[in-house]
């Protein structure tokens, strides 16, 4: 290792001999190569990609060239997993401060920063007035800032970007949007960034590579293999399994998992969906004690996941129900038994869940599935076969999905006015637009300097085109349309849920379970019952019942959906010609009349509505 000495003898004190990823990464991350490493989880992958960035930023600081300014971008597709990230670099750098202290050299403060939808906006507004050195933050957050005119400032002096748990948004939309956000990143900068990617191996890993390049050079490929030695088992329940779970089915399920937590330190549930979470957690509170069981979901205010972290961390839960909020990379201490609810329905999930156990060196993660009908005893069945044989999911990237374009494009002329030509290559170079053709972009950009015809006129109208020149500006507007507007997850009008009278966000609700729910209806959330005092427009005011029975919430559109065995149509309606071929089309065939759904009218206070 080629690091200070303070930055060396602190990690040979701290964790000793490095792990694999982090022998075969420091050099090529030292000598500015972009890179991808891929490896189990709990095998050091973070540490690999962020300890040269901080003997970087040590150099800097004991000689005196530390700056005000960030130099280190850090991107994770989780909110959680970026404050655990931002919580884990905080010790290390104290720790190396203490070190240089004690040889009598003062190192400056190296601060990291975290800027998500969950930060406040004074902090962001802090942020802005003295950059952080490392910014960690999601592909959402980055999009926002390189549109606005005080996030790009303090991203423009960025050098070395770090993208973590890769494969999580790859195969979505949100991949195609980061990547695209890199390449704007580029060309804010004015050079070449080294990047770094992070990600549990994936087949073929060769396509994750050339997805983080792009049309650069293909990345230096640090694959230490994916397989681990894994303690794997079905807990199949006493009661005959049918086409869905009966009572007694669910009754067994609680009881198994009550009684493998009290055989291990501390267990992890994970299941499907929110509702499942919150039902779960019920039931095994009324077993295991409500103090010793808790739930963590994305639909929990950021202060209650924080605090459920933190417990489970401490060893002072003996379970936690999660659902995707923590199957990432986050440090949640010594986790021994993972429990799994029904079929993930995918290999390289069940890895990633499996994986939070035995999260410490040398150790073997457990792992139990829970089936729940004969299906996902079927399923379960062909996942412990597939892990066991080393199989893997084959990686799908969408291909060109223009709505995606489209919000960048917007995005990218409000920050500043483009060439047609510059604009076109700069989005050649992300990975899933390479094979772009220039008639599809030109389209792009005529419905986007046009508009679409509605009833009401033309509209979404967002870019000034000079077809004379070739250039293209914003529209006014259009920067405050890509603001509220981008990103790939899809909007859900959900209802806050405030505490009286403290006025503290619990978390949030389903619209539908909000507005058919009525005062005095009792209700669980994060393992607390909530008495519904009356329902505002987008706001439900909550009492604690005081553990009073209650009913589960749901959220709608949150299951898991399966894997296509194909890669999806592309479907015609992302440009002007399209859109009118789609429409005659639909034309010829016969349908139904269209019904109208009723406006739905905001409830009174404190009362039910029809």
């Amino acid at each position: 290792m080629n690091f200070h000495p303070i930055v060396d003898s602190w990690f040979r004190e701290r964790f000793g001999d490095p792990t694999p990823p982090q022998r075969e990464g420091w050099p090529l991350i030292q000598d500015g190569k972009d890179v991808l490493i891929a490896s189990p989880t709990g095998s050091g992958k973070t540490l690999a990609a962020f300890l040269c960035a901080i003997d970087g930023l040590v150099r800097q600081g004991l000689n005196g060239g530390l700056e005000d300014q960030t130099q280190v971008l850090y991107v994770s597709p989780l909110k959680a997993l970026a404050n655990d990230v931002q919580r884990n670099l905080l010790d290390p750098l104290s720790e190396i401060g203490q070190a240089a202290q004690g040889t009598g050299l003062e190192l400056p403060e190296i601060r990291p920063l975290v800027r998500t939808g969950d930060t406040p906006s004074h902090h962001r507004q802090k942020m802005l007035d003295r950059p952080p050195h490392i910014l960690v933050t999601t592909p959402e957050s980055l999009y926002i800032l390189l549109t606005s005119r005080r996030g790009r400032e303090m991203l423009s002096p960025i050098r070395t970007v770090i993208v973590d748990e890769i494969h999580s948004v790859a195969q979505s939309k949100r991949g195609s949007h980061l990547v695209l956000s890199l390449e704007r990143l580029e060309h804010l900068c004015g050079t070449k960034l080294q990047r770094i990617g992070l990600s549990a191996t994936q087949r073929p890993i060769d396509r994750m590579a050339e997805f983080l390049a792009g049309d650069r050079k293909a990345p230096h490929v640090i694959d230490v293999g994916h397989k681990r030695e894994m303690d794997l088992g079905i807990e199949v329940p006493r009661s005959e399994l049918g086409a869905v779970a009966s009572h007694e089915v669910w009754g067994e399920i609680y009881q198994r998992i009550a009684e493998l937590a009290e055989q291990h330190r501390t267990t992890l549930v994970f299941v499907n969906t929110r509702r499942l979470a919150e039902r779960i957690t019920h039931h095994l509170g009324e077993i295991l004690g409500q103090d010793r069981v808790g739930a963590h979901h994305g639909s929990l205010s950021k202060e209650t996941r924080l605090k459920v972290e933190g417990l489970l961390k401490a060893g002072q839960l003996k379970v936690v129900v999660a659902t995707a909020s923590l199957e990432l990379g986050i440090d949640v201490g010594a986790i021994e038994l993972v429990c799994q609810i029904s079929s993930p329905r995918s290999i390289g999930l069940s890895l990633q869940r499996v994986g939070r156990s035995g999260h410490w060196k040398g150790a073997t993660p457990k792992g139990r599935f829970f089936p729940t009908s004969r299906d996902d005893l079927l399923e379960c069945a062909a996942l412990v076969w597939s892990i066991r044989r080393g199989e893997l999911d084959r990686l799908r990237i969408p291909r060109q999905p223009l709505d995606v374009l489209a919000q960048q494009v917007v995005a990218a002329a409000a920050a500043e006015p483009w060439s047609e030509d510059e604009l076109f290559a700069l989005v050649r170079r992300a990975s899933p637009y390479r094979e772009m053709s220039r008639e599809a972009f030109d389209e792009l950009l005529a419905m986007l300097s046009e508009g679409i015809t509605t009833r009401r006129g033309r509209r979404g109208t967002y870019l000034h085109r000079d077809r004379v020149n070739g250039k293209i500006k914003a529209r006014r507007g259009a920067r405050l349309a890509a603001i509220t507007s981008g990103g790939a997850i899809p909007d859900i009008a959900n209802f806050i849920v405030k505490a009286d009278p403290e006025d503290i966000v619990v978390g949030d609700l389903d619209e539908d379970f909000a507005v058919e729910s009525s005062r005095g209806d009792i209700f669980l959330l994060g393992n607390a019952s909530w008495r519904i005092r009356r329902v505002e427009a987008g706001v439900v005011r909550v009492e604690d019942a005081h553990g009073a029975p209650p009913n589960v919430p749901f959220w709608r559109g949150e299951a898991p959906g399966r894997l296509r065995s194909a890669p999806p149509r592309v479907v015609p309606g992302g440009c002007p010609r399209g859109r009118a071929r789609a429409r005659a089309r639909a034309a010829a065939l016969p349908h139904p009349p269209a019904r109208r759904r009723p406006p739905r009218r905001a409830p009174a206070r404190g009362a039910r509505p029809d």
